[in-house]
């Protein structure tokens, strides 16, 4: 039987990496991996694995073009994830650019089909805080958070890609989580976050809340989206809708410990924290999970309705408490 030829870009990352794990425990016989990795990145757990490494970038279209060859599906696991302002930039060139790249690499190599990880941060938000959905209209506010537009754009890449003949699925995880142990690449700062909550070292939370999902699900999610998603669909990875005090709580209460007393970021420490991550960013050229975007978007009281992933990709989400427990453990 003749094999698929897989190609993963971002699978030294934490997504990227649980997504390669999970197509090599699932289809090692039928299947053929390219990995995509720069050549700053550690991509020494690959060579354990029956995958070929091949060192490109995203912002380098020929050396896509070159890596793409042969290729039958691409799953786009890289990008970058920042809040602050000093990584507006930065942001455009890995998320809009690289995306550009590799959906016109796609096209070139006559790839059928791509895979795209995108972001709840390009999903619209509800005006009256009501669960969003995959056809939620984008705010302005939102275009002002560089991070949400930069996703915003690359999905407008996939868009075009579908137009040109390319079969597109896109893919809007919450705030990822969870941890796994055989997998030496999954690592997050959310994950060291949810530690110090664990732990007791936060004791001030956002007053919002978001979505969240197990990174194993997310997974699951991109090999579904694989084989059964939609060319131009985008379908919301979200296994829970907290907010971050409800989180706070969980997670304290989590593994027979108690809750840790916490009390609400006033909205003028809140600015000061965002000052000083921004400040922290600049200093050491490094995002910092605590930015002025992050801080505000932290208030907001966003959710996401997870509906279309369960029924057309036949997604099961993990319990909460599995999923801490990968953590804290």
């Amino acid at each position: 039987m003749l094999k698929s030829s897989i190609v993963i870009t971002g699978a030294t990352g934490y997504i990227g990496s649980q997504v390669l794990l999970a197509l090599l425990s699932r289809f090692s016989g039928e299947i053929n991996c390219r990995a995509i990795v720069r050549t700053s990145s550690d991509s020494s757990f690959l060579k354990e694995l029956p995958v070929e490494i091949v060192n490109a970038d995203l912002l380098e279209p020929l050396a896509l073009n070159e890596a793409f060859k042969g290729a039958d599906t691409v799953f786009h696991c890289a990008g970058l994830i920042a809040y602050n302002r000093s990584f507006r930039n930065a942001l455009y060139e890995s998320n809009v650019l690289g995306t550009r790249n590799v959906v016109n690499a796609s096209l070139h190599n006559k790839v059928r089909r791509l895979v795209m990880t995108s972001s709840i941060a390009a999903i619209g938000a509800s005006e009256d805080g009501s669960p969003a959905s995959e056809s939620t209209t984008f705010q302005e506010w939102q275009r002002r958070n560089g991070y949400m537009e930069a996703k915003h754009l690359a999905e407008l890449e996939g868009l075009r890609g579908v137009a040109e003949g390319l079969e597109v699925v896109m893919l809007n995880p919450g705030v990822v989580i969870g941890i796994d142990r055989q997998n030496m690449a999954s690592v997050s700062s959310s994950n060291d976050v949810l530690k110090l909550i664990y732990q007791g070292q936060l004791p001030l939370c956002p007053t919002g809340s978001t979505g969240f999902v197990d990174v194993h699900d997310v997974a699951e999610a991109h090999l579904a989206a694989w084989k059964q998603g939609l060319s131009g669909e985008r379908y919301i990875i979200v296994g829970h809708n907290l907010s971050f005090r409800e989180l706070f709580d969980r997670i304290g209460r989590s593994g027979g410990r108690s809750a840790s007393n916490t009390m609400m970021i006033p909205e003028a420490l809140g600015w000061l924290a965002g000052i000083g991550g921004e400040c922290w960013s600049l200093l050491l050229h490094r995002p910092s999970f605590i930015s002025l975007e992050s801080m505000r978007t932290s208030t907001r009281h966003l959710a996401y309705c997870n509906t279309l992933s369960t029924q057309s990709l036949a997604l099961r989400y993990r319990d909460l408490p599995e999923t801490f427990k990968t953590i804290i453990a």
